[in-house]
């Protein structure tokens, strides 16, 4: 699979949410969405990111702009992740890793010399017509959901 860019059409996903309920990326059709993929619930760079976007979700609301964190963690485990750190982000579970691997961040990682798969940190803003709008690999977690929110202002300013 070729590595999606913008304009490149948002693979669909159907996914369940820390209660159970399905998200499906194509009943958000219309309005911007950003999917964020993250390796592990409660980790130290994930707990960071997920309250840094936790952080900006009134001025994600604020544009009409839900936010998810996808990663392999159960929904369960994603409900006590919700609780323990108060995350008012929404959290996909995606064990199989189909959405995971659909964006390309489902890759060969490296640790201690150690090869293992694993979810590559990566964030997408996908357009109201399904279309990836901007792309981040390998994300750096300070400064990033503010980064994210910037990228999205400009994106729905210059639509107007």
């Amino acid at each position: 699979m070729s590595e999606l860019s913008p304009g490149m059409p948002a693979p669909d996903f159907c996914l369940p949410d820390a209660d159970e309920e399905t998200v499906c990326l194509a009943d958000l059709a219309g309005r911007y969405a950003v999917v964020y993929f993250y390796p592990k619930d409660n980790s130290s760079g994930c707990t960071l990111e997920a309250r840094s976007f936790s952080d900006e979700m009134e001025a994600f609301s604020r544009l009409d702009t839900p936010v998810f964190g996808v990663s392999p963690d159960s929904a369960g485990s994603h409900k006590r992740f919700i609780a323990k750190h108060g995350l008012a982000v929404r959290l996909l579970s995606d064990p199989d890793h189909r959405a995971i691997e659909a964006y390309g961040a489902w890759v060969l990682k490296k640790l201690y010399g150690r090869e293992y798969m694993g979810v590559e940190r990566s964030t997408f803003i996908i357009d109201p017509e399904g279309s990836i709008a901007a792309v981040w690999r390998k994300v750096k977690v300070k400064g990033h959901a503010a980064e994210v929110l910037a990228r999205l202002e400009a994106l729905k300013a210059a639509a107007r």
